[in-house]
C-alpha cells in the first residue's frame, strides 16, 4: 500500500511543478504572432466550397438546402493544396463583395442528394443566385443546367466552383484564413 501511494504522490507532484509549463509552452506556440514581409500580390488560387445539409429539394427554379451545416468546407488544388472550414454565413456575407463576386457572376454548384439509405444518388448541376439563409434553412435561386435531384430524400452536398477568385482578404480564400484565425 505504502508503494502505490508514493506512486500516487509522486505523479501527482510531476504533474503539478510541469503542467503549468506545458500549458505556458502551448499557448506560447498557439498565439505566436504572424508576420508579414512586403507587400504580396494577390494569387489566383483554384478553389471549392462545399456546403453539407440534412437534404435538399429542387423545385423549379429554388434550391433548398434543409439543416444546412454552420461551416462550410474550403479547398485549393495544386500548387496551394490548402483546405480549412469557413462558417457558412461568413460564405454568405461575402457572397456580394468584391469585383468578381458571386453576386455578379453566379457561380455554377453539383448539388448531390442521397437516398436515406445511401444506395442511390442523383446530381443536378446549377447555377447559384441570391442565397437566403433563415435558421437552418438555406435557399438559393438557381438556374438548372442538368439533371434533378426529385426522389433522393438523404444528406445532401452543394459543390460550388470558386475557381480563378484572387487570394485577397475578400476572396473565400482569404475568408477561410481570417475564420482560421477566429477558430478557438
Amino acid at each position: 500500500m505504502n508503494l502505490l501511494y508514493t506512486a500516487c504522490l509522486l505523479t501527482t507532484t510531476v504533474g503539478l511543478v510541469f503542467a503549468p509549463a506545458w500549458t505556458v509552452a502551448q499557448t506560447e506556440i498557439g498565439t505566436l504572432p504572424q508576420k508579414t514581409i512586403g507587400q504580396g500580390k494577390p494569387e489566383l488560387v483554384p478553389s471549392l466550397i462545399v456546403l453539407n445539409a440534412r437534404g435538399a429539394t429542387l423545385q423549379g427554379q429554388q434550391l433548398t438546402l434543409v439543416g444546412v451545416a454552420p461551416n462550410s468546407i474550403v479547398f485549393a488544388d495544386r500548387p496551394v493544396r490548402s483546405a480549412g472550414h469557413v462558417l457558412t454565413t461568413h460564405v454568405l456575407e461575402e457572397w456580394g463583395t468584391g469585383s468578381d463576386s458571386f453576386a455578379k457572376t453566379p457561380p455554377n454548384a453539383t448539388v448531390s442528394v442521397f437516398s436515406k439509405d445511401g444506395s442511390s444518388v442523383r446530381d443536378a448541376v446549377v447555377v447559384l443566385k441570391t442565397p437566403t439563409l433563415s435558421g437552418e434553412q438555406l435557399t438559393f435561386d438557381v438556374q438548372v443546367l442538368e439533371g434533378e435531384v426529385a426522389g433522393a430524400d438523404g444528406a445532401a452536398a452543394v459543390f460550388i466552383d470558386i475557381i480563378g477568385m484572387p487570394w485577397t482578404p475578400l476572396s473565400y480564400a482569404g475568408v477561410m484564413r481570417r475564420t482560421a484565425r477566429r477558430a478557438p
